[in-house]
């Protein structure tokens, strides 16, 4: 029963997800084992562990290097630098914990953005005898950026200046003026931040846990206390949002659209607009999800109302045809922009720089194309100033303008996360390439068909020669298609279709494979450049480089003989892979 009582306590207590951030060895990782150690939530056997290995990895003189919880990498613990981010729960009696430790080093921006979005607070380290630097600028930049609005400067290693209170005073003043400047280079304009200062020592344990009586001077709380008290400063949005995830279909009787709500709440009869169909309805239902080993009447399943955070299942009054990516929102509230372009800041995340070419973008339940049409400026994140790029590297962090395929529904990152954050996804090697925060809507840059499939034409020759591409023609299956004048690919379903969806790279049943559409009808002059001549009547066509879901493409059920394919497959195959000696395709 104690344990059943226990459980049910811990179940109730509030959540706080914060990140620690700061130079190369202000005490970081030291910190958090030390609040782990000192919270009772280190086991015997890592104890023990973490002593043997002070021995050998060890940077004090102490019994235990508490850096050496967190530091799991074994490159971590030979440098004494933390590469990962890595996550360490804990609890107290009034709240529980989730720590981002994240690296301190540049080369690893991409880690901490990925340690801050998730995060409800942020805590700068700032190394008492070398004050505010430029890695100081730029991880406060990056943590307002991303959108955290509680921030708290630990002036750490107070021990190795005496304690002095006249150097804690001037590292606050010296970073109070380094954020004014800081807010102004932001893209939001409604954001409030607030700001905390607490002189400690990680490695001695002053300011941690206890008030240490080193610092008498210092009035407020530990830096404990402080997070299990602190109130969290967040943007309220109050107007209803509800991405669809997906079509609640489990018997011919029951159509409902399951998602989770992004903002606002929702009640039974309220009145709602679908995005981007603008069709309008009523809330019929609202059901929680079922327990299917529990038995329970229907008038149980039912809820009146659901609020923020929730999942759940939306029934309407009316028949409307609504799928996964469409929004929900309620009438006569704040309406979302609807737009096929928008601003964004963007951080770069792949070791691949930008390219000229479409991306996928997704934002909540939302996949579209997208490409980045301009690039406005390039943020330097250690002095804040404005740059001209033509290209993004691995941990730029700029801001773009981004052109869609359709219009979508979308609001301000700073007034809802929710429905105003994306990412952009490579649509060959599948890897998440930016992370991206809207900041204005914008018109969008029109260029010509011809330039642009001459583009993508050119982008693809330059795959296609690099040597570390060979590799992805040589381990998947090559099929080549017989398109139709009707055969393409229907976008959402709407009815919309693209003709010759030429590059396919996505699963097929249980085939990877790169589809190449293949026509017998001789191309003109004007279009010779996009073709590859297989024989006297047949052509693989280059041009209109995509990349579609599988499930979406249709095909002509007439293909070509067996010995024709095997002929195709093989020519193919040497030009794309030279050293290529033949061999017998498993087809589809």
């Amino acid at each position: 029963m104690e344990i059943v009582e226990y459980l049910k306590k811990h179940e109730n207590k509030g959540m706080l997800k914060f990140l620690t951030c700061g130079s190369v060895d202000d005490g970081k990782s030291t910190l958090i084992g030390r609040l782990l150690y000192d919270s009772k939530m280190i086991f015997e056997d890592q104890l023990a562990q973490v002593k043997n290995e002070t021995k050998k990895y060890g940077t004090t003189n102490e019994e235990i290097d508490f850096a050496l919880l967190i530091d799991g990498l074994q490159s971590e613990r030979e440098q004494g630098i933390t590469i990962d981010v890595a996550y360490r729960f804990f609890a107290t009696d009034k709240r529980k914990f989730i720590i981002a430790d994240t690296p301190g080093h540049e080369q690893y921006t991409r880690n901490m953005v990925t340690g801050a979005s998730n995060s409800d607070l942020a805590v700068i380290l700032i190394d008492a005898r070398k004050g505010v630097l430029t890695q100081t600028i730029r991880h406060s930049f990056i943590v307002t950026l991303l959108g955290i609005q509680n921030i708290v400067v630990a002036i750490n290693k107070m021990d190795l200046v005496d304690y002095s209170k006249e150097t804690f005073k001037k590292i606050k003043k010296d970073y109070e003026n380094m954020f004014e400047k800081l807010r102004t280079s932001l893209p939001y304009k409604t954001m409030k931040y607030e700001i905390d200062f607490i002189p400690i020592s990680a490695l001695k344990g002053n300011n941690v846990v206890e008030t240490s009586k080193n610092m008498s001077w210092y009035e407020g709380k530990p830096l404990l206390r402080y997070l299990e008290d602190v109130e969290i400063l967040k943007n309220e949005f109050e107007s209803f949002r509800y991405p669809i995830q997906y079509v609640n279909r489990p018997n011919l009787d029951f159509r409902g659209f399951a998602g989770t709500i992004s903002s606002g709440e929702i009640k039974v009869s309220d009145n709602i607009k679908i995005y981007p169909s603008f069709k309008t309805s009523t809330i019929k239902e609202i059901v929680p999800p079922i327990n299917p080993e529990k038995e329970v009447k229907k008038e149980e399943k039912l809820l009146n109302n659901a609020f923020k955070d929730m999942s759940i299942t939306l029934t309407l009054s009316d028949e409307i045809d609504i799928s996964k990516g469409d929004l929900i929102i309620k009438e006569n509230e704040i309406e979302p922009k609807f737009n096929d372009s928008f601003e964004a800041m963007l951080v770069w995340l792949d070791e691949e720089g930008l390219k000229n070419r479409d991306y996928y973008l997704k934002i909540y339940t939302k996949e579209t194309t997208a490409r980045i049409s301009k690039i406005l400026f390039k943020k330097d994140v250690n002095t804040l100033e404005k740059i001209e790029t033509k290209t993004l590297e691995l941990n730029d962090i700029a801001r773009v303008q981004i052109d869609l395929d359709e219009k979508i529904a979308f609001d301000l990152y700073e007034e809802n996360k929710g429905t105003g954050a994306f990412i952009l996804i490579d649509k060959i090697t599948n890897n998440t390439v930016a992370a991206g925060m809207i900041v204005g809507d914008s018109t969008k840059i029109l260029e010509s068909k011809e330039d642009l499939e001459f583009d993508k034409w050119n982008e693809i020759k330059k795959e296609i020669n690099k040597e570390k591409k060979r590799k992805l023609f040589e381990e998947r299956d090559i099929v080549f298609l017989k398109m139709g004048k009707n055969i393409g690919y229907e976008q959402d379903g709407k009815g919309e279709e693209f003709l010759r969806a030429v590059l396919v790279f996505k699963k097929f049943n249980s085939y990877q494979f790169i589809g190449f559409s293949l026509t017998f009808k001789k191309p003109n002059k004007k279009n010779e450049k996009f073709y590859y001549k297989l024989n006297e009547n047949s052509y693989v066509i280059l041009s209109q480089i995509k990349t579609f879901s599988s499930k979406r493409i249709k095909y002509n059920k007439k293909r070509v003989s067996k010995k024709h394919f095997q002929e195709i497959y093989e020519k193919f195959t040497k030009l794309v892979t030279p050293s290529f000696e033949g061999g017998s395709h498993k087809g589809i």
